[in-house]
């Protein structure tokens, strides 16, 4: 049994993958106190149920119905597991594959059958991660903070890394420069902060080489201007927790940080729709599902957004990309979703790939949004 937090867009394309008949997908809401995990469970119980009848009505073998229900009363009976969630829960089954995901964002409850797993609600996770490191930085201490949404807000240590400023420039004032004193009072003091600031980004830059998260500064005038300055990682968010950051603990540190986060997103959201609908009246864009399901089929998709609430059933051929609708209440093995599978497809072909809001979609209306490469 693996048990995991966030999905990587590694993990979700593996996922995506897997053809088998009797594929389970299960997506339920949850929370960090023990009410929230006890509904939780008693959800998942009446889902696994459902499941197991939809399983038997598609006449899926017992061998593998036995396996997916005892996997399933594996991960309810885990007290373990329970103690520790998130704001929803994703359940995959197959009679081999037994997987979870404790996930930051509020996602719908549902419990799908189908000879592929249900991926669409994990892309809300990727598209708009809700993890952060903020730099508290005061001229008597520093700390990196890193902010998650399964565990509450921590301290990192990083290696080299000054403790305050007057220890680093190794004397008791900040106000003179060198034993020369050639640099004095206030713009000696400028010069100092400048020299922590540039210690401090060389110590963070190990740590950050690879890293995909934002960093936020916490931080008073002139010392965040000065940081800010010497600090060249490209997710630097140009919004800062302002102020002496000493004053604060990590938790309120990181609440601070949640609703910057939630500003960057909206801001980002409302970009890519801008730029979506300006390429649509360009024409390398389109809303029409039928086209973005033909080019998804070609691996001619670039960018895809999606609205992550609206189902369409249905599927798509393999080899032409034509869309065969189904009626809402229709319940086959082969209906799996046709906004899942362009999903699929795009992700194959390694489109960007964007889960966002009904009114986020461009196009007024529509499903789902995608710039082309030429077919």
């Amino acid at each position: 049994m693996e048990y995991k937090d966030i999905p990587t867009r590694a993990d979700i394309e593996r996922i995506a993958a897997i053809r088998e008949p009797g594929s389970v997908s299960i997506y339920l809401r949850s929370g960090p106190l023990p009410a929230d995990a006890d509904v939780a469970r008693i959800e998942l119980k009446n889902h696994l149920a459902q499941a197991i009848r939809d399983l038997e009505a598609l006449k899926i073998p017992k061998a593998q119905i036995g396996a997916i229900a005892a996997e399933g009363e594996v991960i309810v009976e885990n007290r373990d597991f329970w103690r520790y969630q998130s704001r929803s829960l994703a359940v995959f089954l197959n009679g081999d594959l037994s997987e979870t995901f404790r996930l930051p964002n509020r996602l719908s409850s549902s419990c799908d059958v189908s000879d592929r797993f249900y991926i669409k609600p994990l892309l809300r996770t990727v598209t708009f991660p809700q993890s952060a490191y903020i730099l508290a930085l005061a001229q008597n201490s520093v700390r990196l903070v890193k902010i998650s949404p399964e565990a509450p807000a921590e301290v990192v240590e990083v290696a080299g890394l000054p403790h305050d400023l007057t220890s680093f420039v190794g004397r008791t004032t900040i106000d003179d420069r060198s034993s020369a004193g050639r640099v004095r009072g206030s713009e000696g003091q400028k010069v100092r902060m400048l020299e922590y600031s540039q210690a401090i980004d060389r110590a963070l830059r190990p740590m950050f080489a690879n890293s995909t998260e934002p960093l936020i500064v916490a931080a008073a005038e002139p010392l965040l201007g000065i940081y800010r300055g010497v600090c060249d990682y490209p997710r630097l968010v140009e919004t800062a927790i302002t102020g002496n950051p000493e004053e604060r603990s990590e938790e309120e540190l990181a609440a601070s940080a949640r609703g910057i986060l939630d500003e960057v997103y909206a801001a980002k959201t409302a970009e890519l729709k801008d730029d979506f609908e300006a390429r649509m009246a360009a024409g390398t864009a389109t809303g029409d599902l039928s086209d973005i399901a033909r080019a998804a089929t070609y691996g001619a998709i670039e960018t895809l957004v999606f609205d992550i609430d609206r189902r369409v059933p249905g599927t798509i051929d393999d080899e032409t990309g034509v869309i065969t609708f189904a009626d809402d209440d229709e319940d086959e093995t082969s209906n799996y979703g046709v906004i899942d599978e362009i999903l699929r497809r795009s992700l194959t072909s390694k489109a960007k790939v964007f889960a966002v809001r009904a009114e986020d979609v461009p196009g007024g209306g529509a499903s789902a949004a995608a710039v082309r490469f030429p077919i």
